[in-house]
């Protein structure tokens, strides 16, 4: 797996303070993309054990709400792979600390068991999230007034409630 960058005091992509990790990769191509560069499946650096400290250590801040996933796709197959391992160092190491992931696939369409992007860790990578804001960006959907979202036919997912219940509870209307 590649990334393109981490950053360690983002305020954009969740709540609070966060580490966000910019992953490459991605087939979703959506037109309007802000990070078209990370679609590369080679952009960027090589994800090394490295890179995992890095991401452990900077997360090692009171200050700091928790880690976000973002792209690139998180949840493109062979990312999935690497990243199920980051989230369950990231709940092993700091359990209070939240996990935030931004998918351009849709949950219930696309992630869940038999749907095209479920692999053998799926459903592993998505119980250690908080929250999952999905569905890709439509250009003629866009909308800056939106909470942690860039168009209005994304959803932010509370996924401990949707988890537990089976049915798509929002974290945000």
């Amino acid at each position: 797996m590649h990334y393109g960058t981490i950053k360690k005091y983002d305020i954009a992509d969740g709540e609070g303070v966060r580490v966000t990790l910019f992953v490459s990769g991605c087939t979703n191509c959506c037109e309007g993309c802000f990070q078209k560069e990370t679609w590369d499946f080679f952009y960027g650096q090589e994800y090394t054990s490295e890179t995992e400290q890095e991401i452990l250590e900077a997360l090692n801040s009171e200050f700091i709400q928790g880690l976000t996933l973002l792209g690139g796709e998180p949840f493109e197959p062979q990312n999935q792979k690497e990243l199920v391992k980051l989230l369950r160092k990231v709940k092993e190491t700091y359990p209070e600390k939240d996990i935030w992931s931004y998918t351009g696939f849709v949950y219930d369409k696309d992630l869940k068991e038999g749907q095209r992007k479920h692999t053998e860790v799926t459903d592993e990578m998505l119980s250690y999230l908080d929250v999952l804001v999905d569905g890709p960006f439509i250009q003629d959907l866009k909308d800056i007034t939106l909470k942690f979202r860039g168009s209005r036919n994304q959803r932010v997912i509370d996924m401990k409630k949707t988890l537990e219940t089976g049915e798509v509870i929002l974290y945000l209307e």
